[in-house]
């Protein structure tokens, strides 16, 4: 195989130019992105020689090298991990296979510059080229033929080559040819410095050759840079705070520090030790179906997977760390864990403690909870529709604001509950996307009035999940969207169902199907009329939301209900005794049935035809 020059897929030029071009601070985290690659290419030789130990040819004296040169302006990446082959190569230098990698490079695009979304974006090679003008990576896969090896080089200019390369050991060298102005990175002490900033706590030794003098002579040894502590088998007495969020940087390519850690030890039936993170922000990509979740899974200090999403439920998606078992064996698989009662055991204790967790931040610390909230919170309540048994006690840690907060306060469902008036049975909510737009709604007006509190829920899931949970604690929920709210006194709803009765009856005449039913409210104070679904109807906000991704939503008529107390209604009536067969009526029964699809956020089917009713009825009425 001669020399073969190759194009970079369309998204890696752009990424490439973004990266070179936008993310000015924290260069330096081009190193922590390499040493971390490294370290994941010896776990994956590690794991495949539990079953193939030919791979080790004879070596598990596992070690990164950082090689500077300050004569030739190179910085040099080794390790004897899996290697790569030429197709391995291509794949993993030449593309990226990742959906959010569009949203990355837009927020890049409009200066975010957040570098620690380049690990979470699986994108960390290329931040080489923040530093270095030219990258030539060198790599052999493990067990192969020394004469397979390959040389794969690029200056970012849109296209790399790749040729074989003969190489004795197994693994992967890469070479920096720095930029004049990346020279620091030659400096033994800045490397130094940014080995114990980002990559103290890798698995394996981050080793480099540094000089020393003894007796006026200089002696090279091979330093060890980083501490190599499993920090998770560590008592918590035993670690400082700052380790901990060191630790949780280096796991999480994250800046910032965690909003809480989760630190435990389990001894009994099935014995293992967590430490678990939960971040301050959400990954961009949370909500993706690909999302890489669940800790990183060790069996005895070795690593079996990096992303274990058996360990935890998937609305505990968010959570970052480590679990390291005793018991299970070395070579689990996927399969195994999907089945093993020990990793039950283990789902179930963090799930146990991170609950115990946010009910305490929730209590003790209410803003930084708020603030958990606010970036985790549409996660986590995908526990109550997914989680039957725990549904009440996930539901116990939802905060929506309601209208008994000031703005931008937020309460709780049992504080609802305390608050309830004794004559209350229901606790009423409403759905939509914010506060400010729900408190116009007129579904809130007699509500209002009779001081009955009502919770704004503003995610556009909170229908499905609040109509999973169906019940708080004994109180129904109920939406003041759909089905019907009593809450007049039942002689005068006699009495006004019995004085509108044959008006209700020529207003559903006059609309036909498109309406299933025209009926009195008692939801209304001052609008004259609203829509209203039935109790098992798909709720507005959700219809809204399905349309907007263009799925079809099948099409069922509402109920349309009049304010028995409002004069245009009585006025109706009024016309309609004098004149039963009159246009007037028919005329404004079908603008109070537009008006009323105004105001759930729609527009009238013919507007031409409602401005000219409009207009109809303005003239006649001047």
């Amino acid at each position: 195989m001669s020399q073969e020059r190759m194009e970079f897929k369309t998204e890696v030029n752009k990424l490439l130019e973004l990266m070179i071009h936008s993310l000015y601070s924290h260069k330096e985290i081009f190193l922590r992105e390499l040493i971390s690659n490294a370290s994941d290419a010896i776990d994956k030789l590690r794991f495949h020689a539990l079953t193939n130990d030919e791979l080790l040819e004879g070596s598990a004296d596992y070690k990164i090298k950082l090689i500077p040169d300050k004569e030739k302006n190179t910085l040099t990446v080794v390790d004897n991990g899996i290697g790569m082959t030429k197709d391995e190569a291509v794949k993993a230098l030449g593309t990226i296979a990742h959906s959010g990698t569009k949203e990355f490079m837009q927020m890049l695009e409009n200066k975010e510059k957040s570098p620690e979304l380049i690990g979470q974006f699986g994108v960390g090679f290329y931040s080489s080229f923040m530093v270095a003008d030219r990258v030539t990576v060198y790599s052999r896969k493990a067990g192969e033929d020394a004469s397979v090896g390959i040389k794969w080089e690029s200056t970012a200019d849109g296209s790399f080559t790749i040729e074989p390369y003969e190489m004795n050991e197994r693994g992967t060298r890469i070479v920096l040819h720095l930029k004049e102005e990346g020279n620091e990175y030659t400096d033994q002490w800045e490397i130094k410095d940014i080995v114990k900033k980002y990559s103290d706590y890798i698995s394996y030794p981050v080793v480099m050759d540094t000089t020393k003098k003894e007796e006026d002579k200089d002696i090279v040894e091979e330093e060890t840079l980083n501490s190599m502590k499993a920090i998770w088998l560590k008592d918590r007495s035993e670690v400082q705070p700052d380790e901990y969020n060191q630790f949780y940087r280096h796991i999480s390519h994250d800046f910032k520090d965690a909003a809480s850690t989760i630190h435990f030890k389990a001894e009994g039936t099935s014995e293992f030790a967590a430490l678990l993170f939960i971040p301050s922000k959400a990954p961009m990509n949370i909500l993706y179906a690909d999302f890489k979740s669940g800790p990183a899974l060790y069996v005895r200090r070795v690593q079996i997977m990096e992303h274990c999403g058996e360990l935890i439920p998937s609305w505990l998606r968010f959570l970052v760390g480590v679990v390291d078992s005793s018991d299970l064996p070395l070579n689990v698989s996927r399969e195994i864990l999907q089945n093993n009662r020990q990793v039950e055991t283990i789902k179930n204790n963090i799930t146990k403690k991170v609950l115990e967790t946010l009910v305490k931040m929730k209590t003790s610390e209410p803003e930084k909870y708020l603030e958990f909230f606010n970036e985790f919170g549409r996660v986590l309540k995908e526990g109550i529709h997914f989680d039957f048994k725990r549904k009440e006690e996930i539901a116990s840690l939802m905060v929506m604001q309601s209208t008994a907060t000031d703005n931008g306060k937020v309460t709780c469902l049992d504080d609802y509950l305390a608050r309830m008036k004794t004559e209350q049975d229901e606790i009423y909510y409403i759905t939509g996307k914010s506060r400010a737009e729900l408190e116009k709604s007129p579904y809130l007006e007699a509500l209002k009035e009779k001081e009955l509190e009502v919770l704004f829920m503003t995610d556009d899931v909170d229908d499905i999940i609040v109509s999973g949970l169906m019940e708080y604690k004994g109180k129904k929920f109920k939406s003041i969207l759909k089905g019907d709210i009593s809450l007049g006194k039942e002689d005068e709803k006699k009495e006004a169902k019995e004085h509108f009765a044959k008006l209700t009856e020529k207003v559903k005449a006059v609309l036909g199907d498109s309406v299933s039913e025209v009926r009195l409210s008692s939801r209304l104070k001052n609008s004259p009329c609203v829509l209203v679904s039935g109790d098992s109807d798909m709720d507005p906000n959700l219809e809204a939301m399905l349309k907007q991704m263009g799925q079809e939503v099948p099409k069922r008529s509402k109920i349309l209900e009049l304010n028995p107390g409002h004069a245009l209604i009585e006025k109706l009536n009024a016309e309609f005794e004098n004149n039963p067969d009159g246009e007037k009526v028919a005329d404004i029964s079908e603008l109070l049935y537009d008006q009323a699809l105004i105001l759930e956020g729609n527009m009238p089917s013919d507007t031409a035809k409602f401005a000219s009713l409009l207009t109809k009825i303005m003239t006649e009425t001047v």
